[in-house]
C-alpha cells in the first residue's frame, strides 16, 4: 500500500516521461499539434530511442499509427524531412516543416532510425487541406510477411579490397498468411547510402509458398564499384517494405595503395625515359683518353756499341748497328771476362782484358 502511494506521488511530481516515451523504453513520438497546414512548422519530440542514434522525421500518407506506412518512404514527403540525433538518454526535439505527402491521408509523422538496429514510431497527424481517403484494400490471395530477422551473409574478397563491387546475400524467412499459394514471388531489393532514398531492383525467387507455410529466401545484393560507408538494404514486396538491414562497407585500401605506388613509380619511369632520350639526342664528343701513351712513358735505352775482343771489324760493326733496345742474352756468371765490359758507362771504352802474369821462366 505504501509503495503504491509513493509511486502515485512520484508520478504527480515528475509528470509523464519526457517526449512521450513509454515506461518500458519503447520508442515513442509526441507532436506539438495534431493538425497544421502546409508551410507551418511542427515540434516533434520523442524518447525511448537508442542513445546517439540518427533518426529521420517525415510526414507520410496512407498510414495509421498501428500498422505504419503502407507504401514505405515512397508515400512520404522526403524532400521536407528532417534528421536528428538523440542525446545520451535517447531523447530528441526537432522542428519539422509541414508538407503535403504524395498520397492522400490518413497521415502520420513517421520517425525511424537511419543506421544500426531498426526502430520506428508513428504519431497521427492531419495535414490541413489534404484529401482523406480510405486505405486501399490489400490484394486477395497470398500475403507474404517476414518471420525472422534479415541477415547479410558472405564476405568480401581480395578484389573488393581493390575497388571491386561488394557482394552479399540477403537471407530471410517469409511466411504466407493468405488463403492462396504464392508462386515465384517478385521481391524488390533496394540499397541506400546514408539518408538517401534507396534504389530498387526487382528479383524473382523461384518456388511456391503455400498458405500457412514458410520458405527461406536468398537474394543477391551488389553495390557499385568502390563503394564504402554505411548502407541500408531494404526488402519490399507488394508495395510494402518488409525489412531493412544495415551494411557497413569498409574503405578499399588497395585503390589507395595503387595510387601511392603509381605516384612513385610513374615519375621514376618518366625520368629514366627522359634521360635515355637526352643521352641519344645530345651530340657526341670525342672521347678523351684517360691515360697518355705508354710508349711516351717507357724509357729508351741509350745506344750502346759493344766492342768485344776477338771479333773482326765487320762483326763489331754489325753489333753496333743492332737496335739499342735489344740486349744480347748473356750470363755474367759463366763469362766473367765480359761482365765489366757490358756494364761500362755509355761512351766509354770497356777496359781491355788483363793478361795474367805468368810466373816462372817463359
Amino acid at each position: 500500500m505504501r509503495i503504491a502511494v509513493l509511486a502515485a506521488v512520484l508520478t504527480l511530481l515528475l509528470g509523464p516521461v519526457p517526449g512521450g516515451a513509454a515506461a518500458d523504453g519503447t520508442p515513442a513520438v509526441k507532436l506539438s499539434a495534431a493538425q497544421a497546414g502546409t508551410g507551418d512548422s511542427l515540434t516533434v519530440t520523442g524518447g525511448g530511442w537508442r542513445p546517439r542514434a540518427l533518426l529521420m522525421i517525415l510526414v507520410c500518407g496512407q498510414a495509421v499509427p498501428s500498422t505504419g506506412v503502407r507504401g514505405g518512404t515512397n508515400s512520404c514527403a522526403n524532400a521536407d524531412g528532417r534528421a536528428v540525433t538523440t542525446d545520451a538518454e535517447g531523447r530528441f526535439r526537432r522542428e519539422l516543416p509541414v508538407a503535403e505527402p504524395p498520397v492522400p491521408c490518413p497521415c502520420v509523422v513517421h520517425v525511424a532510425t537511419v543506421t544500426g538496429e531498426k526502430a520506428e514510431a508513428n504519431a497521427a497527424f492531419q495535414v490541413a487541406g489534404q484529401a482523406v481517403e480510405p486505405l486501399p484494400a490489400e490484394p486477395a490471395g497470398g500475403r507474404l510477411s517476414v518471420l525472422t530477422d534479415t541477415a547479410l551473409s558472405g564476405s568480401s574478397g581480395l578484389l573488393t579490397w581493390f575497388g571491386a563491387p561488394p557482394e552479399r546475400t540477403l537471407v530471410f524467412t517469409v511466411g504466407n498468411a493468405g488463403t492462396a499459394s504464392v508462386r515465384d514471388p517478385v521481391f524488390q531489393v533496394g540499397t541506400s547510402y546514408g539518408v538517401f532514398a534507396p534504389e530498387w531492383t526487382e528479383q524473382r525467387w523461384r518456388g511456391t509458398i503455400r498458405p500457412g507455410s514458410r520458405a527461406r529466401v536468398e537474394l543477391p545484393v551488389e553495390l557499385a564499384p568502390g563503394a564504402r560507408g554505411d548502407y541500408t538494404v531494404s526488402l519490399k514486396y507488394g508495395g510494402k517494405v518488409l525489412a531493412e538491414q544495415p551494411w557497413g562497407v569498409g574503405r578499399p585500401w588497395g585503390v589507395t595503395l595503387f595510387w601511392v605506388l603509381a605516384g612513385v613509380v610513374v615519375p621514376a619511369a618518366l625520368f629514366r625515359v627522359g634521360m635515355a632520350v637526352v643521352d641519344r639526342v645530345r651530340p657526341r664528343r670525342t672521347a678523351r683518353r684517360r691515360f697518355p701513351r705508354l710508349s711516351g712513358l717507357a724509357p729508351r735505352l741509350p745506344d750502346v756499341a759493344l766492342r768485344l775482343p776477338g771479333l773482326r771489324p765487320r762483326e763489331q760493326a754489325r753489333h753496333a748497328a743492332s737496335p739499342a733496345t735489344t740486349l744480347p742474352w748473356f750470363t755474367p756468371d759463366n763469362d766473367p771476362g765480359t761482365a765489366g765490359r757490358l756494364c761500362a758507362p755509355h761512351g766509354a771504352d770497356p777496359p781491355s782484358p788483363t793478361t795474367p802474369t805468368r810466373k816462372g821462366p817463359p
